[in-house]
């Protein structure tokens, strides 16, 4: 998809700012350039970061209210869908604490020179959750391209206390992997088809027990 074509979806999407699509713009070539070197993205996604990583992360900010708080995005990476929903909260005025956790020195790295780049108020935690759990009491959990859906569940029934939402965000083996959770899990949760993508989905939980 042309780029012109992508930024055009990603405003018309989110009804940004002008200030805020630059904002953007300078995350894109920090991106693009660091990839060399760390393999933040696919190769293959470089051409279409607005539209593969950009949009698909920003689908959460709708579903985010003036009643949440915290939000930790888990397994960060790139800053997907973290930085995105940071820099659109920003946009919005709301005023929403973020937290990164991220496993792997160099990305955290560049999490942090990105966020200074940015001028964005993001905390990087540099931490395998998968190790190391510790307790999280943030309200809104997300979750992009890190583990299957059952590691996911059990990180954060286990270490996690009084959240409000989890945002997890499952392709083509989605459907699989939620019939396969809900034998072990009675799981409240609203259902959303992808913006980006037919064979992906939006989980949202709201609440999570186990059988």
């Amino acid at each position: 998809m042309d780029k012109a074509i992508q930024i055009d979806t990603f405003t018309r999407f989110t009804q940004v700012s002008r200030e805020t699509i630059i904002s953007l713009k300078n995350y894109e070539d920090y991106l693009v350039s660091a990839n060399k070197n760390l393999n933040l993205i696919g190769n293959s996604t470089i051409k279409d970061i607005w539209y593969r990583h950009f949009l698909d992360s920003a689908q959460v900010i709708d579903f985010i209210d003036k009643n949440d708080k915290t939000l930790v995005d888990i397994g960060s990476g790139a800053g997907f869908p973290g930085l995105i929903l940071a820099i659109l909260s920003k946009d919005r005025k709301i005023p929403l604490k973020i937290k990164l956790i991220e496993k792997s020195t160099k990305k955290v790295i560049f999490l942090k020179e990105l966020i200074n780049k940015l001028c964005l108020d993001v905390e990087v935690v540099h931490q395998n959750i998968l190790e190391k759990p510790k307790k999280l009491s943030e309200d809104i959990f997300v979750a992009r391209a890190f583990k299957p859906l059952q590691i996911i569940l059990e990180l954060i029934h286990n270490n996690a206390e009084n959240w409000k939402k989890i945002f997890i965000f499952l392709g083509k083996t989605g459907k699989n992997e939620l019939l396969q959770a809900s034998k072990s899990w009675d799981i409240k949760y609203k259902q959303r088809k992808s913006v980006t993508s037919n064979d992906s989905f939006l989980l949202e939980i709201n609440n999570l027990k186990k059988k």
